[in-house]
C-alpha cells in the first residue's frame, strides 16, 4: 500500500459506501483524513473511528466545500489529496418523465460538487508545490443507460473536469485522475436494483464488487504507479489494473 503517513486527505461523500471505505483505507495508509458528507452524525462517527476530522457539509454548496478544505488545511497544515466521491444516481426515469428538481440536484452534486472541490483545493495544492485530485467516475460517462440521463451526463462532465484540471495544472504538480469502479455493492446499487430501470438493475448482486476494492484503488492512485493515467481514467474492470493493485476475485 502507498505510504501516506504525514499526509492530509479529504474524502467527500464519506458517510457510507465507497466514501466511507476510502476514508478507512486512507487512514490505514497513515493519512489524516477529513470526512465530509451531509450527514453530520455519520461524519462524526466515522471521524471518531479513524481519528479523522469531521467536516459536515454539502459539496453542491461552494461555501461548504471551501470551509471543509480550509478546516482540514488549518488542522493539518496541508492538503495532499482530494477525493471527489460524493455522488447521486439522480432520477431513474425516462427523460420526458424526469423530475426537473431531482435532475438538477444530481447535476449540482455530481458536476458542480466536483468543480467546487477542485476550485477550493487547487490554490492550496499549487502553493504547496503539488497534490492529487481523484474523482470517482463511472462507465456511465461513456455509455448511456436507459433512465439515467442525469447520472450519465453528470459523470461525463466530471470526467471532462478531471481532464481540464490536468490540462491547466499538471505543470504545477497537480495529479488529476478519475476512477471508474464498475458496479459496487453499495446503497446506490440497491436503489438501482429496486428501480428496475436499465439493464444494470437486473444484475445479480454477486456481480458487484465490494466498496473496499475502489477504496484500495484510490489509495494506490496516490502513488507513482498511477502516473501513466494522469488526466485520464483508471477502470477496475481492467484485469491488469486489478492485478497491479492486488485485488482478486
Amino acid at each position: 500500500m502507498v505510504d501516506l503517513r504525514g499526509k492530509a486527505v479529504l474524502v467527500t461523500g464519506a458517510s457510507r459506501g465507497i466514501g466511507a471505505a476510502a476514508a478507512r483505507a486512507f487512514a490505514r495508509a497513515g493519512a489524516l483524513v477529513g470526512v465530509m458528507a451531509r450527514n453530520a452524525e455519520a461524519v462524526e462517527a466515522l471521524a471518531d473511528e479513524i481519528a479523522g476530522v469531521p467536516l459536515a457539509g454539502d459539496v453542491a454548496v461552494a461555501g461548504d466545500m471551501e470551509r471543509a478544505v480550509a478546516a482540514l488545511h488549518d488542522r493539518a497544515g496541508r492538503l495532499d489529496v482530494l477525493v471527489n466521491n460524493a455522488g447521486l444516481i439522480g432520477p431513474m426515469s425516462l427523460l420526458d418523465q424526469a423530475d426537473p428538481g431531482a435532475w438538477g440536484e444530481c447535476i449540482d452534486v455530481n458536476i458542480k460538487g466536483v468543480f467546487h472541490g477542485m476550485r477550493a483545493a487547487l490554490p492550496l495544492m499549487r502553493a504547496a508545490g503539488g497534490g492529487t485530485v481523484l474523482t470517482v467516475g463511472s462507465g456511465a460517462a461513456h455509455r448511456p443507460q436507459q433512465g439515467w440521463s442525469a447520472y450519465c451526463a453528470s459523470k461525463a462532465g466530471a470526467l471532462m473536469l478531471t481532464r481540464s484540471l490536468d490540462l491547466e495544472a499538471r505543470g504545477d504538480g497537480i495529479r488529476a485522475i478519475s476512477l471508474s469502479p464498475g458496479t459496487v455493492a453499495t446503497d446506490m446499487q440497491r436503489a438501482i436494483r429496486d428501480s428496475g430501470v436499465s439493464p444494470v438493475s437486473q444484475l445479480d448482486w454477486s456481480e458487484h464488487i465490494p466498496p473496499e476494492w475502489p477504496a484500495r484503488a484510490l489509495v494506490w492512485m496516490c502513488g507513482p504507479e498511477a502516473d501513466a493515467w494522469l488526466g485520464g481514467e483508471i477502470s477496475l474492470r481492467d484485469a491488469d489494473i486489478r492485478r497491479r493493485i492486488g485485488l482478486t476475485d
